[in-house]
């Protein structure tokens, strides 16, 4: 008799990945480590994501949006945050046809770009405190045993 399901134990990536399968939550994207997350797994997310979304405000904090490009110079003065996250950037040199003047990175997270806006938006204590939360998504090259690239994800930044 087949096996339903690799066990957990012997091997959680395929575990985790016969999971989403057989659930049909999701199936893998045409890019290695994107998905495409069917109806029924989405609407998982939707539950998920309310009831955390009304955690978060009733916390006190306000939704927000930071762009899913970002210029590599953000990285670049972030020499520490770039060590760690060099090998698994998405790089975009070109748009349009032609060569960007900066390359762009594909969001793997939102630091760099967040604190560049908090900075601008915090000029005194009167400012303070600012909680803010970011459903978004991001990209970083495979790295993680079950082979996502393509994360949707919560981002909270009180200060």
């Amino acid at each position: 008799m087949a096996r339903v399901l690799t066990p957990q134990a012997e091997d959680f990536p395929r575990w985790y990945q016969d999971v989403i399968a057989k659930a049909e939550l999701a199936d893998n994207g045409p890019v290695r480590g994107t998905m495409v997350i069917r109806p029924y797994g989405y609407a998982i997310w939707e539950r998920m994501q309310a009831e955390m979304d009304a955690r978060i405000k009733a916390a006190g904090a306000q939704n927000a949006y930071f762009p899913l490009f970002i210029p590599e110079s953000y990285f670049r003065r972030e020499a520490e945050h770039v060590e760690g996250f060099s090998p698994e950037l998405a790089v975009v040199t070109h748009a349009g046809g032609k060569e960007l003047e900066e390359p762009v990175v594909v969001r793997p997270t939102s630091e760099t770009v967040i604190g560049e806006f908090m900075a601008k938006w915090i000029q005194s204590y009167r400012d303070l405190p600012l909680l803010l939360n970011q459903w978004a998504n991001g990209y970083r090259c495979p790295w993680a045993p079950v082979k996502a690239a393509q994360l949707q994800r919560q981002s909270s930044r009180p200060v």
